[in-house]
């Protein structure tokens, strides 16, 4: 066959794909952090809409519902960027092997999707700062 590369291309096929495969790992991992703390602000939502309007000592706590909508969205939004990150690296991955396999060059190809992919975490990255920022805000610790 005519397309199929041989060991050494396939080698180093597989080696550039080394650090696009940590990432996706990585991209992983924070897509679980980011799970578990919007199931922690879900949860805190629904608790808080549980009050019923006779506990008039506790009615007071309902007022923080819309910050925690606000970090359900950031969460949200960070997620869907991680996500979109994810993607692009394993668009990466496949077009690599693809690109092998048809003995095209990938190198500006590769580095356009890992930068997409990299400028996505970072700005998931950010949304999550932001996040945790309104998290650990006063509101949380006069409680």
């Amino acid at each position: 066959m005519d397309f199929v590369p041989d060991a050494a291309q396939l080698s180093q096929l597989i080696s550039e794909a080394t650090a696009p495969a940590f990432v996706l790992g990585a991209v992983a991992a924070f897509v679980a952090v980011l799970l578990g703390r919007m199931n922690n602000v879900i949860e805190r939502i629904r608790s808080l809409n549980e009050i019923a309007p006779e506990h008039s000592g506790r009615i007071h706590l309902k007022s923080d519902i819309p910050r925690l909508r606000q970090r359900a969205m950031l969460l949200n939004s960070s997620i869907y960027l991680a996500l979109a990150s994810a993607l692009c690296t394993t668009l990466l991955l496949v077009a690599g092997f693809i690109c092998a396999f048809f003995k095209l060059r990938h190198e500006y190809g590769a580095g356009f999707l890992f930068a997409i992919a990299i400028v996505l975490l970072a700005e998931s990255l950010f949304r999550f700062g932001q996040e945790v920022r309104m998290g650990l805000s006063e509101a949380d610790h006069f409680r």
